[in-house]
């Protein structure tokens, strides 16, 4: 834990002195706490603050997201991405920005929680018609992604020119020209879902066996699965209405943190909140570096890495779906 905070603040330290206009490290970070000159004060507190802490704490949100749906759907490969839930989301956040132009940032994260929440009630009831399973539970998620995906392709067909370019660049998955109102929006849901999931760390332990062992020690299945893909959805919900729809995170910060700190949840669940948030900063820095004056969005940098580490999964894991 104590490397990968490290991690997180030297990553965090060299997105704020380096970009199209590299700045001297001791400046940087002088301007960023307050006692620097006006020199940087504008490219570091207005432009590149806001955008770094709006991806780590997005980067934290799909991680958890992604680590407690693993565990719930008992599958590896599962994560907000992949169970439909950012494809819900993505498309509420779509639909308020071509269809409402002058709806205020500060509330796509509720309405993000609310796309996802419909897409977790469809899928539910989906999968647990008639008796379900796991299994029923990811190929309708698979579904409702696929229709959440033509609704997006016919609002962009349909709207503004102007609000559909803000729409493909949300939907790249893109931290440019993220401000403190963003931040702002992001952090109350991330302080207040964090320690109601980490609560949850010990019947997530009890989870991870099978359904009568679990029914054994005390666990109601059905109402605890139901509570956690609640707090799942709000992680990540939010997170996709402020950073738009960056893909694997949720899926490699969870195998990541069971590598690093075992699969204890009280230890996997922080350990996975900081590896998704150095991922998405350390891409976003990846992205703005690579081809300047171009930046290329944090969602491909994350993509490029996350299919390949997907494939891996599938390889050594063919029963994972």
């Amino acid at each position: 834990m104590i490397v990968l905070l490290l991690l997180n603040v030297l990553i965090f330290l060299c997105s704020v002195a380096l970009g199209n206009r590299d700045i001297p490290f001791l400046d940087a970070w002088a301007t960023a706490l307050g006692w620097g000159n006006d020199t940087y004060a504008f490219t570091i507190r207005q432009l590149r603050l806001p955008r770094i802490w709006t991806g780590f704490l997005a980067g934290c949100g799909l991680a958890l997201s992604g680590a407690v749906l693993q565990v719930v759907t008992r599958n590896p490969l599962a994560s907000p991405g992949v169970i439909g839930i950012n494809s819900g989301a993505a498309a509420a956040v779509v639909s308020v920005l071509v269809l409402v132009p002058s709806f205020p940032i500060r509330q796509l994260p509720v309405v993000a929680f609310v796309g996802a929440l419909a897409a977790v009630a469809v899928i539910y009831g989906l999968a647990w018609r008639k008796g379900g399973t796991m299994e029923r539970m990811l190929l309708a998620g698979v579904a409702i992604s696929a229709m959440a995906g033509a609704w997006i392709t016919y609002l962009l067909t349909v709207g503004q020119v102007f609000r559909i370019s803000q729409a493909y660049i949300w939907m790249a998955g893109s931290l440019y020209a993220r401000t403190w109102d963003h931040v702002w929006s992001l952090l109350p849901w991330m302080a207040v879902l964090f320690p109601v999931v980490l609560l949850y760390a010990r019947r997530l332990d009890l989870l991870q066996l099978n359904d009568v062992s679990a029914s054994g020690l005390g666990i109601k299945l059905d109402s605890t699965r139901m509570v956690l893909i609640l707090i799942s959805a709000g992680l990540a919900g939010a997170a996709v209405s402020m950073a738009g729809t960056i893909a694997f995170v949720g899926l490699m910060a969870p195998h990541m943190a069971t590598r690093l700190a075992g699969s204890r949840n009280l230890k996997r669940l922080p350990a996975a909140a900081l590896l998704g948030g150095a991922l998405v900063m350390l891409s976003d820095l990846a992205g703005r570096m690579l081809f300047p004056p171009f930046e290329l969005p944090v969602g491909l940098i994350t993509a490029l890495i996350g299919a390949p580490y997907m494939l891996h999964l599938l390889l050594r894991r063919p029963t994972a779906l």
